[in-house]
């Protein structure tokens, strides 16, 4: 998870696959009204669709955001990619031109299922907190992670359109949790993001037995932690789908963020969402 509330957009074919498998490449969303442009949602299927995103994720993350971003040797230039993009599911929005043919890739998602995850020999959530809590869910669970959208494409359907997908793929793969890190600025130097945790702590805090450590905590306590502060707005959405805050943020030195574990399971949805996932 990395910034509106699920979609009530209606899903496509729901008849499960193999789990584990994204669907066929066309997701069957196409969103078109008067208020926003047409898009199309896709898994990727070829490198070249893969690395599309990967250079949306470098212009959001580096050039927009200014993070310090390791990649493999040999990696192309102006691309975000490390070790878990070749285990993930790599979603994609785009927009769809006056002609109908698709344009660039406009919004993102990766997304390690559980089989994926034992190939990659973990989760990247591992690298910033320690699971452990957690072992139980995994049979069932997903990593979503390395979420952005264009910033000329912020006004709300782009990301709507990737949870819908999202929502479609968890149903086809009889999947019922999803994890992930929900990234806060420190660009103020972090008062904001501790303020955040603190009343998320008394909102918002998963159960005991699901709680996880981070490996690099925020230091909250040498942070101003009392700011009165609302959620960003991704965050926002996913605690109104009844998503929880699994523990104390971690801190991201390369992405200059603080990384809040977060846990949206489906039984955990409000009925009307879940109504559509169980349709």
């Amino acid at each position: 998870m990395r910034d509106l509330p699920i979609p009530t957009l209606p899903f496509a074919d729901l008849r499960p696959t193999q789990a584990g498998k994204a669907p066929s490449r066309r997701s069957g969303f196409e969103v078109d009204s008067e208020a926003r442009p047409r898009l199309d949602v896709s898994w990727a299927s070829t490198i070249d669709e893969v690395r599309a995103a990967q250079k949306l994720r470098y212009l959001v993350f580096a050039e927009e955001m200014g993070a310090c971003l390791s990649v493999p040797p040999g990696s192309p230039k102006g691309h975000d990619i490390d070790v878990f993009d070749d285990y993930c599911e790599h979603l994609l929005v785009r927009k769809v031109k006056a002609d109908g043919r698709l344009g660039k890739v406009i919004g993102t998602y990766r997304v390690l299922t559980p089989e994926a995850a034992a190939r990659a020999g973990g989760l990247y959530s591992e690298t910033e907190f320690d699971l452990g809590n957690l072992l139980g869910l995994r049979a069932s669970m997903v990593e979503l992670g390395r979420s952005c959208v264009h910033p000329d494409y912020r006004s709300g359907g782009a990301i709507l359109t990737l949870w819908a997908a999202l929502a479609e793929f968890m149903v086809r793969n009889r999947l019922d949790t999803m994890i992930g890190c929900a990234s806060v600025s420190m660009r103020d130097g972090g008062h904001y993001a501790a303020s955040l945790w603190k009343k998320l702590e008394q909102t918002h805090l998963a159960s005991a037995e699901w709680q996880v450590r981070p490996r690099l905590p925020l230091p909250v306590n040498e942070l101003r932690h009392d700011l009165d502060v609302e959620p960003p707005p991704l965050i926002r959405g996913y605690l109104r789908c009844g998503a929880r805050v699994l523990g104390a943020p971690a801190w991201d030195p390369d992405f200059n963020t603080a990384d809040l574990p977060m846990i949206m399971r489906i039984a955990d949805l409000p009925a009307r969402y879940r109504r559509q996932f169980s349709a």
